[in-house]
Formats: C-alpha cells, sequence, structure tokens
C-alpha cells in the first residue's frame, strides 16, 4: 500500500477520507471488495501507517457476549483477543469482517470497535497477552441460516467420505460441521451441515449418491441453527463442554450435531430453540455478569 499521498495531506493537518471498499485487481481495473470491505481497507491503512490503533465506528458500541438484539442481558466486552474474535466474526458475529481481523493479527494491529452515534471505550481486539480482565469463555456467536444432512447405511468402505465430499464440493456448496458415526453390519452414519440457501443443490447431489450406492436413507431438516461458545480459557479448563450441555439439556433442547476446536464449541439446534438455547448457555457461563476486577497475587 502506498501511503505518500495520505503522509503528506495528514502532515498538512488535513483529514484524509478514503473509499473504504474500492480496490484495484490484476488487470488495474476499480473494483470493490464486498461487504466488510472498509474494515479490511481500514486495518490496511493504520497497518502501513503504523498507527497505535485502527478505530472502527459502526452502528454498535463494541463486541458484546451475544447479539445483543437477539439477548437483552447482552454485556459488552472491553478486551477480546483475535484469536477469539476470528472465531466469532467466523460463526456468525457481524461487527468485524473476518479478513479485517486476520490482517490486524498479521500486522500487531490492534482495533477498537466503537460507536457511531455514542460516546464510550468501546471493545479493544488485541493480543492474548495484552487483556487485563477475562472470563472463562468471551461470547456466544450462533447462525440461522443452516441445514442439516445425514446419510444412513452407507457401506464401510475406504475413501467413501472423501468420495462424498467431493461431489458436494464439487458443486460449490461448502460444508461446514462434519460428523461420522459407525453403526451395524458394516455400515456407517454420515451428516454434514450447509447454508441454507444452498439445501436444494446439496439434497440433489446426494439423493443421486443415494441411487448410486444403494440402500442410504437420507434424513434433512433445512430449519436448524448453530450456536458457538468461544474463549481462550477452554484451552486451560475443563469442564467446559459439559456445563454447555447441561446447561441446553436441563432447558430440554436436543443437540443435533458437536464439533469442537480448542477454543470454540459448536452445536446444531432447531431453528425455534435457538434463542432459548442462547440464553441458556448465556446464563451457566454468567456472561450476564459484569467481569469482576482480577486479583493480584504477591509471593513473598
Amino acid at each position: 500500500m502506498k501511503t505518500d499521498i495520505i503522509e503528506r495531506e495528514l502532515q498538512q493537518g488535513r483529514i484524509v477520507v478514503v473509499a473504504g471498499f474500492q480496490g484495484v485487481n490484476e488487470h488495474g481495473d476499480i473494483t470493490t471488495l464486498g461487504r466488510g470491505g472498509s474494515d479490511t481497507t481500514a486495518v490496511a491503512i493504520a497497518a502501513a501507517l503504523k498507527a497505535d490503533e485502527c478505530q472502527i465506528y459502526t452502528d454498535v458500541d463494541g463486541v458484546y457476549t451475544t447479539d445483543p438484539h437477539l439477548l437483552s442481558e447482552a454485556r459488552l466486552i472491553p478486551q477480546i483477543c483475535f484469536e477469539e474474535m476470528l472465531e466469532m466474526a467466523s460463526l456468525g458475529a457481524k461487527v468485524l469482517q473476518m479478513r479485517s481481523v486476520e490482517l490486524a493479527s498479521k500486522y500487531n494491529m490492534p482495533i477498537r470497535v466503537l460507536s457511531t452515534f455514542s460516546e464510550g471505550q468501546g471493545t479493544l481486539v488485541t493480543f492474548e497477552d495484552k487483556i487485563m480482565q477475562r472470563r472463562l469463555v468471551s461470547g456466544i456467536a450462533f447462525s440461522r441460516e443452516e441445514a442439516i444432512i445425514s446419510l444412513s447405511g452407507i457401506p464401510h468402505q475406504i475413501g467413501i467420505e472423501g468420495m462424498i465430499l467431493s461431489k458436494v464440493s464439487k458443486a460449490n456448496v461448502e460444508i461446514d460441521m462434519i460428523a461420522q458415526n459407525a453403526a451395524n453390519d458394516n455400515k456407517s452414519d454420515f451428516t454434514f451441515t450447509v447454508q441454507r440457501r444452498e439445501h436444494a443443490k446439496a439434497m440433489k447431489i446426494v439423493e443421486e449418491l443415494a441411487t448410486e450406492l444403494g440402500a442410504i436413507t437420507i434424513k434433512t431438516n433445512s430449519k436448524v441453527a448453530k450456536v458457538s461458545l468461544v474463549g481462550i480459557g477452554m484451552r486451560s479448563h475443563t469442564g467446559v463442554a459439559s456445563t454447555m450441555f447441561n446447561a441446553l439439556g436441563k432447558e430440554g433442547i436436543n443437540i443435533q450435531m458437536i464439533t469442537t476446536s480448542e477454543i470454540k464449541i459448536s452445536v446444531v439446534v432447531d431453528e425455534v430453540q435457538l434463542e432459548q438455547s442462547v440464553r441458556a448457555v448465556h446464563r451457566a457461563f454468567e456472561l450476564d455478569k459484569p467481569l469482576e476486577p482480577q486479583k493480584s497475587t504477591f509471593i513473598e
């Protein structure tokens, strides 16, 4: 990124306005960076100018423990690390564009999310070791636009999973969560989720596969939601998954699918139970309560 003109104007005390979503492709054509492109541009400019931080003003006053439009008890998160913010963005949180967080992490550029309409400190997205106060988990992200497809009675043979996924991928259908269970009679069950808008396309491929492989039962639900718990505290604490699953169980919520990573646990539930699920997990981890000041320990 060339910053000569920007730096010259700044030195003269002028305010520089840059189109946040414009770019140039490999042929020199002016194009757009797509939704969230202004976030990415802001971080790139801040990094190129070696700014102290990149401040992004938006329609919310920061990053919350979950979407405050869904749950009024959601709390503003004062600080969150890049890794957690990346997970939140990829799992449905719409505060920051994922590419902008990737750039910020790569170029050591803290991002502060602030409100255009009100005063406040907002949320600082920074490195894990810079965070003064932290919870066991930071927040809950969710996505409504999910569909689940399950194949039962698949012949247990080497490479069949890759064949199924290849056929779906070749149709440009993005697969999110995957699970497989061994069944009786040398058969297995294979389940995966796709975006709801691609459900019909995926089902057409799966039905063709069922005809090809024979004796396969297809079950599907195009009205499910994904609820994801995110937090770097999962690395060093046990019992996070059991707390989440117990909270959902007490509410009578059926978990249809589970995936985990080092700092994330995602479950698939019926869409009609989304708000109930988020509320139960939010309460179980006391995300509705303010952060307690951390106590220092002194060793004599």
